[in-house]
């Protein structure tokens, strides 16, 4: 691809999210950066002047919360990451606030967890409060909510969180301004002949293959977030850019279609939006396994799921309920909504829909995910 293809991708986006991580906005844990933030703040007032809409998402709670307390560790126990991250978001919020304010915008700080974007109804509601946020001019800030967050219900990262926020609010483009210049072929601090990657395909098998493992202390992600970030966000039609947080004019130098970083760039097709829903749950209340030929006609002929070729159902969940949908390797294929529960699914493996109603008491849908209600994990 060429340099013509990555000016026109973030010249043209009206909806940005911007994302930025914990080492940029604590300067390698020594605190706050205000010059960095009131920096990035002065570049999306600018966007948001010439008529772009800006989401931010900012890592730093936990970090700052670490200075403030004195800690030189990050804890693991996860009472006090809870307690760091209460004690970092109020000089966060405030710092976002006081910058954005300099430069003649307002803020509204956002923190969310993946049951509120999990729940349908909840994640409408998060969808329609940033939307209006956007029409009355105002930057959100948002966070994972980590005061409250366990295990069961974090993103994982805000590399994730970046990636699905663009895809709730169908941004045109995800910007992650990182420590790094953009991707490299093999880590460049282990490998000399570590080539940059300009521009590639989101999704693209091979970039996993590339991204390494963590690089900081302080944060939780690495490369590999980033690039499956990217693949995440590509599902709503987002491309994503990965680059240097301090680059000069960064924002602004991307917006005029200058090639900064590394551009992914999504495919052309989106996902209808209550598809992207379901793709975009972390965490699996269950899942069924299927057998060769159920797998086939899903993943391959685009087919509803029917019981007939369940052979294992795992989890417990209830009707309605997102499922994942597994084949004979335990590979995910696709995930839906479940026409049965649990208990009710195992008494369908392997039963034809004239069985139902004697199995069951009554009969509903002949599928167990019927295609409408189904998307294919790729």
């Amino acid at each position: 691809m060429t340099n013509a293809i990555s000016s026109t991708v973030l010249r043209d986006a009206r909806r940005v999210v911007v994302k930025v991580g914990s080492s940029l906005v604590t300067n390698e844990g020594r605190g706050l950066d205000e010059a960095a933030i009131g920096e990035w703040c002065r570049q999306m007032a600018l966007l948001v002047r010439s008529g772009v809409e800006i989401i931010m998402v900012s890592s730093g709670a936990i970090a700052e919360g670490m200075k403030r307390l004195g800690w030189t560790t990050r804890p693991s126990a996860i009472h006090e990451l809870q307690a760091a991250a209460a004690v970092g978001q109020m000089g966060l919020a405030q710092m976002y606030e006081t910058k954005l304010r300099e430069s003649g915008l307002g803020s509204a700080q956002v923190l969310l967890t993946h049951a509120d974007l999990a729940d349908r109804e909840r994640y409408l509601n998060a969808r329609s409060t940033l939307l209006t946020l956007l029409k009355l001019g105002v930057v959100p800030v948002i966070n994972e909510n980590d005061t409250v967050v366990n295990d069961e219900i974090k993103f994982g990262d805000n590399d994730t969180l970046g990636a699905l926020v663009a895809n709730l609010v169908e941004a045109d483009a995800l910007v992650i301004l990182t420590d790094q210049k953009g991707l490299f072929t093999a880590d460049p601090r282990k490998d000399p002949n570590a080539q940059f990657v300009h521009q590639a395909q989101a999704g693209d098998p091979a970039l996993e293959v590339m991204a390494g493992g963590a690089g900081s202390s302080l944060g939780r992600g690495g490369m590999i977030t980033k690039i499956l970030a990217a693949k995440r966000a590509a599902g709503s039609g987002a491309s994503t850019v990965i680059a240097w947080g301090r680059e000069s004019n960064a924002l602004i130098r991307l917006s005029q279609g200058e090639a900064i970083g590394t551009l992914l760039v999504a495919p052309t097709q989106k996902t209808q939006a209550r598809k992207q829903w379901m793709a975009d749950h972390l965490q699996m209340r269950g899942a069924v396994v299927v057998d060769a030929g159920a797998a086939t006609k899903v993943r391959d002929e685009g087919k509803s799921l029917l019981p007939i070729g369940m052979v294992q159902v795992e989890g417990d969940f209830s009707r309605g309920d997102v499922i994942a949908v597994r084949d004979p390797s335990g590979q995910e294929i696709a995930r839906g909504l479940a026409n049965y529960s649990s208990a009710e699914a195992r008494l369908l493996c392997r039963k034809p829909s004239s069985e139902f109603e004697a199995l069951l008491g009554y009969a509903a849908e002949p599928e167990m995910l019927h295609r409408d209600n189904l998307v294919l994990m790729r």
